[in-house]
């Protein structure tokens, strides 16, 4: 039985879905005014390993994930680099599709926008107005209503005198409470409008995601994530509207992932601190050591981006990708490994300790393969590739692996998002000058001079090579095997 750790209750509790065997999933994605940076790639990395996991535990699972394209810093972005608003988040949605493809992150079975959901937002926003939940402000607006909801501030943990006694001293006379929240938006001069009840405007954030997930998934589901960030008062918020708007429990289970620290301090674009995630796939081997990096900490916990950690992930898949290397393609067999390994990520998906099995499998990959027995190396080293396949690694040739580049790693500190040259990169740490073809018309140039016991020659060319950042592995009968350093 799987068990994940419910942020609604703050304990773990075990997976039973509404349906026998089916799941449904929301997830809540990006706001597409920007590129992706890491701390949205941490994000897409959990829910997609968690995607691949519940599939290969065999169940049926419909994953949403939305795209708000439409709100205030959408709008700004778009003034200032003179775009039409549906160019502007057209072309941010492709370039965070082709890093999601790049990661290696399944695309959901759903991805609403919430511009194409008008209708639905409209008419929820109705519903919480004739159930007493929302009020027309003098000002146009539509407010949510947060004391009438009794439950509100149940997933955070805070209470509404607490709350209350934190808000803001300047008085908004368009809420009732200082603590309610708008629903739809008038129009302002010059900022897109749909029509409605209310007149001309536009939903408020919190509004969108509980109306794409209940027309998609129905008014209650099993699973709600996102990040930590959003627990307060997005993911509030969206309980406080879809129960009051439906009557019904809308969600089971709330997951939220850690952040992305940079020195301590969360990754984000309001800091100014963070990495687009394809500067940062642009100065690795491959976006597996990203991926890694990632899973290298549990999800639900801080993760600091620093060199050293990418470094170590990179290193690791170094180690893995050694053993599987030179062995025979079988089909894998389940082995006590497997279970272990079922069992670390039945635990809430403990990505760390489901590693720590794989990093075990290696060892005993490289034990069999030392002591001689090919057959078993072979069969392990399925089991190995078959395990990371679930968590979206050890999707590489292990040949392909070695012939794979690092131009140098991203530490933290360095310039953000924009930055025209690749930050902590130094003259010694830069991808080899030869191609593959070159490094291969080298070796056999080697290989001549060795069979002419021209040994000067020999150590000549490898010194070279090694210079240009490739390391040779001499074998019976010659050079066999080459890697990029």
């Amino acid at each position: 039985m799987i068990r994940i750790h419910n942020s609604l209750t703050g304990e773990k509790q075990m997976l039973t879905p509404i349906t026998p065997g089916v799941l449904r999933m929301y997830v809540c994605g990006l706001t597409v005014y920007d590129f992706v940076h890491v701390g949205h790639a941490r994000m897409l990395t959990v829910f997609d390993v968690v995607t691949r996991y519940l599939r290969h535990r065999g169940y049926r699972l419909t994953y949403v994930r939305n795209i708000t394209d439409i709100d205030d810093k959408i709008i700004k972005r778009a003034a200032q680099t003179g775009e039409p608003i549906g160019a502007f988040t057209a072309r941010f949605i492709a370039a965070m599709h082709a890093d999601c493809a790049r990661l290696g992150i399944l695309p959901p079975d759903e991805e609403p926008r919430a511009t194409q959901y008008l209708p639905q937002i409209i008419a929820m926003v109705a519903e919480l107005i004739a159930r007493d939940y929302a009020y027309v402000a003098p000002n146009g607006d539509v407010m949510y209503a947060v004391a009438r909801f009794a439950d509100y501030g149940k997933l955070s943990g805070r209470r509404l005198a607490d709350l209350r006694a934190g808000a803001r001293v300047e008085v908004d006379e368009a809420k009732r409470d200082p603590l309610d929240f708008v629903l739809w938006k008038h129009a302002k001069p010059g900022e897109p409008a749909w029509e409605s009840p209310w007149g001309p405007g536009r939903p408020g954030w919190h509004i969108e995601c509980s109306a794409m997930s209940t027309a998609l998934l129905g008014t209650h589901f099993d699973i709600h994530g996102g990040g930590m960030d959003l627990k307060f008062p997005h993911h509030e918020n969206e309980i406080a509207q879809s129960r009051a708007a439906s009557g019904d429990a809308f969600v089971n289970l709330w997951m939220h992932n850690g952040f992305v620290n940079v020195d301590d301090e969360k990754m984000s674009k309001s800091l100014g601190n963070f990495f687009t995630l394809r500067e940062v796939l642009a100065r690795l081997r491959h976006p597996e050591v990203l991926r890694l990096f990632f899973l290298l900490s549990h999800y639900r916990g801080p993760i600091n981006y620093s060199l050293e950690q990418l470094e170590q992930a990179d290193a690791a898949l170094g180690r893995i990708y050694t053993a599987l290397r030179d062995l025979p393609v079988v089909t894998a067999a389940a082995s006590d490994y497997t279970a272990r390994f079922l069992a670390s990520m039945d635990d809430d998906f403990n990505t760390p300790e489901a590693l720590a099995v794989l990093q075990t499998l290696t060892r005993e990959v490289n034990s069999a393969r030392d002591a001689g027995e090919e057959q078993r190396a072979a069969q392990l080293a399925a089991e190995l590739r078959a395990l990371g396949g679930v968590l979206g690694v050890l999707e590489v040739p292990p040949a392909q692996w070695f012939r794979l580049a690092s131009p140098g790693l991203v530490p933290a500190g360095a310039p953000q998002s924009g930055a025209s040259s690749a930050p902590g990169t130094s003259p010694t740490n830069v991808a080899t000058p030869f191609s593959d073809a070159q490094i291969e018309e080298r070796i056999a140039a080697r290989v001549a001079a060795r069979r002419a016991k021209n040994w000067a020659e020999s150590d000549r060319i490898r010194d070279e090579l090694v210079a240009g950042g490739v390391i040779l592995e001499d074998k019976p009968g010659g050079t066999s095997t080459w890697r990029r350093a």
